[in-house]
Order: structure tokens, then C-alpha cells, then sequence
């Protein structure tokens, strides 16, 4: 989570909130100020201070105009009552809230189907807050799977420069050398030939992207699994693949059916997805599968006695509410396989169009069409000299759309795109709406004598 600084200077705001919020005492809400940095000593009305929250809240982007995020940003309203109904229910108290418990069950076997576990019986899995968690889940049991091996060495990660920022977490957090393979020329995410060069016998694993966030790309995990089989038949080290399949995981089963990337692949050890994006569900819900016990080290896993009940757990969060996994399975029952193919195939037909669209206004070069993840991004032709990508960002954001600028990793920060990111709920008529305001945007830009100020760091949105 984002830290923050504390006590940001005095409140001496003048109070005054709209007197109709106070029924029965008008003045009271004509002269309150919500608190900053300390609580006030009198009540509210849960009315009165539920309003004044929500004119606060006015600030913030337009979720559904949000073309930055991965995060599912619509549900149906009966997903949002399930999600109502269980927000009481903690997660970890799986000997009082046994369903919830076997709803979880349910959904691994799910995501063990789909992502062809070779013994379903045999796969490990469970629930998390988000990818992040599971990937530090994924990484730890890397880490202790190399340990037994008695190698002397600094344990290392090899992993394309594109990864996710939880990655470099992980190596800070636990100890482990951090080897990202940089972006070169028009390469974008990592190659097969790339990760097995820095490779040594105290590499812990290779982390493969389906799905970068930076321009929607799938990682060419079959490629990178042939490679070390290569490796391993040559030198004898037998590294494992994870698989981040942050959004990926929940495309390729419906999409690209015949793609190999999971458990198909012996050397994919784990796989991990967020439940919350396009998984269909709001955060925050993640999933971490092992392909077998030998792939989770049984030390990492705790028995814990709680509430009554013996319960096994690997976690780095302990108390969460039952409801994000309640509505994930919810909507596995709701839309099954053919539904989420529908739903996955639109997302993906409107970025294809959007993305054909936007290459056709002319000032735009698209890096990725949307043809893998329903995610592209585009940069501005060498050409163009009046505006850059930030200038459209910021042109954008007038009228409420939420469009990514940001340069690229190290290697590639001469790079600067826009990035769109299409979920379920973005539509054809949304996209087009879209194109209508870049169009009229577009001349004023070309009118600039330069482009406008740039921020001085401008990353990428990871979630």
C-alpha cells in the first residue's frame, strides 16, 4: 500500500457543509468541517456523514472512463448484493464459515481445469488480496524450493524488465538478486534467449509475463520453458517457471485455447491471476496455484489452530472478508466457460477496433493492436514535433477519460506511450466517444509551437 506522511499541516478550514445534509439540525452541518488529522468530539447523523463523504469522493476519475487500470470496475448488481452479504464474514475463519471455505475449494479446482493441471488432485492453490500477494506467495516457495538444494550462492530471479513492481518487492523483501533482462530496440518483454543468458545454477526460477502491463503482451512462455529444458539437458540445472498471469491467466483459457503457457508446460511450477481483473470480479481477490505438493515446500504451509478449527495456511495477510471470493464464484456459476469467452472476446474486439481506429487518425504509432490481452499502446510518429503523449493525456483528462502517459523501463526511456486498457463495461459506443474526443483535441495539439511541460517521472500503471 501507498505510504503516507502523517499530519499535513493545521486544519484551519472555515466549516460549512451544505445545511439540508442536517434534517432535524441544520446548523450543524452549515458550520461542521470533517476531520483531517484528529477525530471531533460530537456525532453525526449516518445520513449527514455518509453525503459529506461522497462530495468528497466527487473528486476522483470516473472509474468507468479509468482506461489506466486492470481493475474490474462494473459488476451486476446482484454480485454487488452477494459481495454485500458477506463483507461480515472473515476469511480466515474457515471452522464458522465453512462455505465460504468450499467456495474457495471450488474456485481452485476451477482454475486448475482451466489451466490444465495434469493431477487436479494433486494442484495446490488458494485465494489471496491480488496478484501481489500471490506472486510473493509464488516467489517464497521458489526461493525455499532452491534452498534444499544446498547451493551456496545469492539465490537470483530472472524476469523481464516489464514486471510487475510486486517482483522487485519480492527480491528486496526476501533477500533475492533481482536479474531483469532490459527492453532492447522494438523488444518489449522478455525472450526465451535472454532469460536462459542469465541463468546460473543459484537462480531460483524464471518469472514469465502473460500479459505485460506496459502493452498488453503475452511472454513467450513455451519458448522460455524449451530453452531451460535446454539449459537443464546442458548444464543440469533444473530452474521451474512461474507464470504471472495477472490478466493473461483469464484470457488465453477462452481465447487462445491452443497457446501453451500452463500446466501443459512440466516446467511451469505455479501460476498466479487477479481475481479482480479479468477475473470479472471487484477487488480485491487473487489466485496462486501449484502445479503439485512438491512444487509448495510443506515447511511454508502452517497449521494453525484457530477459532476451533485445525486450519493449513500460506499467507501473507491473515483477516480479509469472505466476499471478493464469494463473488468470484459467483460469477464462474454466473457466466461459465462460454460466457466468459463471450465476454473476453468483446473486450477484446473493441481494443483491436480502437486500436485501428486510433492508428488511423494519423499523429499515432501503435506498439500493440489488443490482439492478445485487450490492452494497447501507441506513441506519437517521429514526425510529429508540436505534442507528445503527455499533452494528449493531459487533453484527455479534460473531459473525464483517464488515459496512461508514462516512458518505458530502463533501455527504453527514450520510449514514452499511452497505454488503453479495454475491460468488460468498455464499449463500442464508449471507444467510439473516445475517438470522437481525440479528434477534437487532435488540431488545437498541432497547433502547440512545442510540446507542453513534461512530468518530471512518469511511470507505468501497474494495476
Amino acid at each position: 500500500m501507498v505510504l503516507h506522511a502523517g499530519d499535513q499541516g493545521a486544519d484551519d478550514r472555515p466549516g460549512g457543509s451544505n445545511p439540508l445534509y442536517a434534517v432535524t439540525n441544520p446548523a450543524l452541518a452549515a458550520t461542521y468541517t470533517p476531520p483531517r488529522n484528529r477525530l471531533h468530539d460530537q456525532t453525526l447523523p449516518a445520513d449527514t456523514a455518509l453525503q459529506l463523504v461522497r462530495d468528497e469522493l466527487m473528486l476522483d476519475g470516473n472509474a468507468r472512463l479509468n482506461l489506466a487500470t486492470f481493475v474490474t470496475t462494473w459488476m451486476e448488481p446482484q454480485a454487488r448484493e452477494l459481495i454485500a452479504d458477506c463483507a461480515d464474514k472473515n476469511m480466515i475463519d474457515k471452522d464458522e464459515y465453512p462455505q465460504t471455505a468450499e467456495l474457495e475449494r471450488r474456485c481452485v479446482n476451477i482454475l486448475a481445469d482451466l489451466w490444465h493441471a495434469p493431477v487436479p488432485d494433486a494442484v495446490m492453490g488458494c485465494s489471496t488480496t491480488g496478484s501481489s500477494e500471490a506472486c510473493m506467495l509464488a516467489g517464497m516457495a521458489l526461493k525455499r524450493r532452491w534452498s534444499k538444494l544446498g547451493r551456496s550462492g545469492r539465490p537470483n530471479l530472472v524476469m523481464g524488465a516489464n514486471v510487475q513492481v510486486c517482483w522487485e518487492k519480492f527480491c528486496e523483501y526476501w533477500e533475492v538478486e533481482p536479474r531483469l533482462v532490459p527492453m532492447a530496440g522494438e523488444v518489449f518483454h522478455l525472450t526465451a534467449a535472454e532469460a536462459v543468458a542469465r541463468c546460473d545454477e543459484n537462480t531460483i526460477g524464471v518469472v514469465a509475463i502473460l500479459g505485460s502491463t506496459f502493452d498488453g503482451s503475452y511472454e513467450p512462455v513455451a519458448d522460455i520453458v524449451a530453452a531451460l529444458d535446454q539449459l537443464q539437458a546442458e548444464r543440469g540445472w533444473d530452474i521451474p517457471v512461474h507464470v504471472d498471469g495477472a490478466s493473461g491467466a483469464m484470457i488465453a483459457p477462452f481465447l487462445d485455447p491452443d497457446l501453451q503457457w500452463d500446466f501443459r508446460l512440466p516446467r511451469v511450477a505455479s501460476i498466479n491471476t487477479s481475481g479482480h481483473k479479468y477475473g470479472l470480479v471487484y477487488p480485491g481477490v487473487g489466485w496462486v496455484l501449484w502445479r503439485d505438493r512438491d512444487a509448495l515446500p510443506s515447511e511454508l504451509v502452517f497449521n494453525v489452530n484457530y477459532l476451533g478449527g485445525d486450519m493449513p495456511t500460506f499467507a501473507l495477510n491473515f483477516s480479509r472478508p469472505g466476499a471478493q471470493v464469494a463473488a468470484q464464484y459467483y460469477t464462474f456459476v454466473r457466466l461459465g466457460r462460454e460466457g466468459y469467452r463471450v465476454v473476453q472476446q468483446a473486450c477484446r474486439d473493441v481494443a483491436m477496433r480502437l486500436a485501428d481506429r486510433i492508428a488511423g487518425l494519423g499523429p499515432f504509432r501503435l506498439l500493440t493492436r489488443g490482439d492478445q490481452l485487450p490492452v494497447f499502446a501507441f506513441t506519437t510518429r517521429d514526425e510529429v514535433t508540436a505534442f507528445d503523449v503527455f499533452d494528449v493525456s493531459r487533453r484527455l483528462r479534460e473531459r473525464g477519460w483517464l488515459v496512461p502517459a508514462y516512458t518505458f523501463p530502463e533501455n527504453r526511456t527514450d520510449l514514452a506511450v499511452l497505454r488503453i486498457v479495454c475491460r468488460n463495461g468498455f464499449t463500442h459506443d464508449l471507444a467510439d466517444l473516445l475517438v470522437d474526443d481525440l479528434t477534437r483535441v487532435l488540431p488545437e495539439l498541432h497547433a502547440q509551437d512545442r510540446p507542453q511541460h513534461k512530468p518530471e517521472t512518469s511511470t507505468a500503471f501497474h494495476h
